[in-house]
């Protein structure tokens, strides 16, 4: 029977949310072992480099220094999230401007510092390659000498030098469908290195506690890969490591890599006390995990009325020194299988290949993968809709994915709900209506995304007192999760919101779980969730069935009330009930669920983008005067969590599109601390329109479909798409700053200028 008060769809404030306002939410960095030391590593200053010695002695004569390692202090492990290709310390070469070379433990951060500065390193430059599709030509130099040694790489791998990874999608014949098309068009676009840029930096607290077991506290997503990676650096069981639950300041994708973890192990070890590692911001800018940059070529073939015919796609990314920083064999840019689009192609090969460089190693960032080949796509579109004389939005529509048809990544989605979000993004956004200048275009984008797998595993806790309490293993990064998941168990157990304890347990406590990323948190955890709060009310319906002597079946719960179903006096309070079952079972009375699936989910969450933006003619500077975004998202569990993560994606998506850059010189990050980098502030966000499609179902609790990774992906492309419209120029390397675009505009007058004096005198000869 439906609760006569449902919780889901309804916005609550966020459990966390007192601590973190109040200042009592505790970080890694809050966290002080008694005799913390601190830990700091020296990096290399050269992007390529043998390591022809290393001398420490100073360093460690140095008061106040309780440890200097380098590489040959340590196991010559190699590590990595999946593949193992990355040195504790670096031992024969350096790969990248910030590899660590040697690493210190001393009695506070400074005397880390001039530690660091006595160390003596004596290189021997060798040449590098910085260019990622330079990287893939067999007369090239290599970064790795022996990769195919490494455990963990991917098998079967195309013959080409410094290739870390390749994927490859195909559906039906794509030379065929070239042959059979009517009109090619061929672009490449790129796209430039980000950093996801959270507030709070990396950082990592290891020591062993009376009992020998190794305790831990980390910035980090994913507490029971960290529980591996310290093991693995210790030598020791699972079980004796332990991940205790921080607050994370943000993560977007970055906060799940191993980063400084075995090495702070190794120096908690050597000293015997607890170490302390905490990146600074221009080692977070220089040495951690920004988004790969990516060459990508579309070439697609076309029916004369406006059917997509044959796509390939060759996307590059930039992987930098090391693959270990990516989660998955593949190379974990599985968003590179959005280069068709959420469109119908009867012929397409996508091809997906990251190489090795001498650039710092890339990693996650919101939309892994898909921010790249979606901002390709939708330009690409666009030009297509153009060139053909077709509005960009009809374009769309003739081809938009269909349930039935077979996408080109190979799958067949289901409940595909794109032509709605198509044509409600016609109705609402004012697409046909006149424009009020001659220098203001309107770009349109589409995109989408799916929800991933995993496992996780959960907790509830039932006390006498009729208290109710969730233990989690997943993390909350700042999106609320745990604030999701405390409506799940009041909507099951039919307790108020704010009546349910949500907290992160430590490893170890409920089962394995995936962490955070994939948009899997709602789905994998959540169902983790669901079926413990099920299984708790499934005992309190036992034992209520018990005490007014009928069958369980038969038991109502309904405003906290037990009854006889049909009856509408009597009964028992929830306050009896736990008290009954307590006495039963133990006080408190726990229950425990997991869940896992390696399903990839075929549904889909659908975003169109409609963006008007004014052009400086004169500077080429761009404004965004206002966003319309139409999003696909299925059932809403919490409305305020929904529109939260739709802004922020589109905020973070509209500094990649206009400012965010991570530049390098020969390998060397130029850009050195917050104050070089660019990214949207208050100021820069336009007036934003959200308009919300529910109507589809997901595979996640209460029919939940992917949202955090929804809108980042595509707002780009409607920016240089609007920004074409407005003035003629088409800027396929991001991010399309004022300086590139008033670059276009002139040679595009100078062209003009070339066109009409050879007419002229063309004229003249005639």
């Amino acid at each position: 029977m439906a609760p006569a008060v449902s919780v889901i769809g309804q916005a609550f404030p966020r459990v966390e949310g007192h601590d973190k306002v109040t200042g009592a939410a505790a970080y890694t960095a809050d966290v002080v072992p008694s005799g913390r030391l601190w830990g700091k590593l020296l990096r290399s200053p050269l992007p390529h480099a043998r390591i022809v010695s290393i001398d420490a002695s100073e360093a460690r004569r140095l008061p106040g220094v309780r440890a200097v390692v380098t590489a040959a202090d340590l196991p010559a492990l190699l590590i990595g999230r999946a593949a193992k290709d990355q040195p504790l310390l670096c031992h024969d070469r350096v790969r990248f401007v910030g590899d660590p070379v040697a690493a210190v433990a001393a009695d506070d951060p400074e005397i880390a510092e001039q530690a660091l500065n006595l160390i003596e390193v004596e290189y021997e430059e060798l040449p590098a390659i910085f260019d990622a599709v330079e990287a893939l030509r067999d007369d090239t130099r290599l970064v790795h000498e022996h990769p195919e040694s490494y455990r963990g790489r991917p098998k079967g791998l195309p013959d080409l030098p410094n290739l870390q990874s390749y994927t490859c999608w195909e559906v039906g014949d794509v030379d065929r469908g070239f042959a059979e098309a009517d009109q090619v068009f061929e672009q490449t676009f790129t796209t430039q290195r980000v950093h996801q840029l959270y507030l709070e930096p990396h950082t990592c607290t290891i020591g062993a506690d009376d009992s020998g077991r190794l305790q831990v506290w980390a910035s980090n997503k994913m507490p029971y890969a960290v529980r591996r990676w310290v093991a693995e650096a210790a030598v020791q069981s699972l079980d004796d490591v332990i991940v205790n639950p921080v607050r994370i300041g943000g993560d977007y994708g970055g906060k799940g890599d191993h980063l400084n973890l075995h090495l702070c192990c190794f120096l908690a070890k050597m000293t015997g006390r607890p170490v302390t590692m905490m990146l600074s911001y221009v080692e977070e800018l220089t040495a951690a995990n920004p988004r790969h940059s990516a060459t990508i070529v579309l070439r697609t073939g076309m029916k004369s009325d406006g059917r997509l015919w044959a796509r390939h796609a060759h996307l590059v990314f930039d992987g930098g020194a090391y693959a270990g920083y990516k989660p998955h064999p593949t190379g974990g840019l599985g968003g590179a299988d959005k280069s068709g689009g959420p469109y119908r192609i009867q012929h397409s090969k996508i091809e997906s290949f990251v190489a090795y460089t001498n650039s710092v190693p890339g990693g996650h960032y919101r939309g892994p993968g898909s921010v790249q080949s979606l901002f390709a796509v939708e330009s690409h579109m666009d030009t297509i809709a153009r060139e053909m004389g077709i509005d960009p939005i009809e374009l769309r529509l003739i081809n938009a994915i269909q349930d039935g048809d077979r996408a080109p990544d190979g799958h067949h989605w289901t409940k595909i709900l794109f032509t709605e979000t198509l044509q409600r993004a016609s109705q609402v956004s004012g697409w046909d209506t006149p424009k009020t200048s001659p220098s203001i275009g309107r770009g349109v984008s589409a995109g989408y995304h799916h929800i991933g797998n995993g496992e996780a595993g959960a907790a509830i806790e039932l006390g006498g007192d009729g208290s109710v309490a969730l233990l989690t293993a997943t993390p909350d990064t700042g999106t609320g999760s745990h604030s999701i998941f405390g409506q799940f168990v009041a909507e099951v157990l039919q307790r108020p919101v704010e009546e349910v304890a949500v907290r992160q347990a430590p490893t170890g406590l409920v089962a394995n779980d995936s962490g955070v990323g994939a948009s899997r948190v709602t789905n994998v955890a959540g169902h983790a969730t669901m079926k413990a709060a099920e299984q708790m009310r499934e005992a309190l319906l036992e034992t209520a069935a018990g005490l007014l002597e009928c069958a369980p079946s038969e038991v109502e719960l309904r405003d906290g009330i037990f009854r006889v179903s049909g009856q509408s006096t009597g009964g028992l309070t929830w306050s009896e009930i736990a008290q009954a079952v307590t006495r039963q079972h133990g006080d408190p009375f726990q229950v425990k669920a997991t869940y896992a699936t390696k399903e990839e989910m075929q549904e889909k969450s659908f975003v169109v983008h409609l963006v008007e933006v004014e052009v400086d003619r004169e500077t080429g500077a761009v404004s965004v005067l206002g966003i319309t975004t139409v999003d696909e998202v299925g059932p809403i569990i919490n409305p305020t969590n929904v529109q939260g993560q739709l802004e922020g994606g589109l905020a973070q998506g509209l500094g990649f599109a206009l400012m965010e850059h991570l530049p390098t010189e020969d390998g060397r990050v130029t850009a050195v601390g917050l104050h070089d980098y660019k990214i949207p502030t208050i100021r820069d966000m336009p007036p934003l329109r959200t308009v919300l499609i529910t109507g589809g179902e997901g595979p996640g609790p209460f029919g939940a479909k992917a949202v955090s990774e929804l809108t980042i992906s595509s707002i780009a492309p409607a920016i240089a798409n609007a920004v074409y419209d407005a003035v003629g120029v088409r800027i396929t390397d991001l991010p399309i700053t004022a300086e590139k675009v008033y670059r276009a505009l002139n040679e595009a007058e100078h062209t003009r200028g070339r066109a009409d004096r050879a007419t002229s005198t063309a004229n003249r000869t005639l």
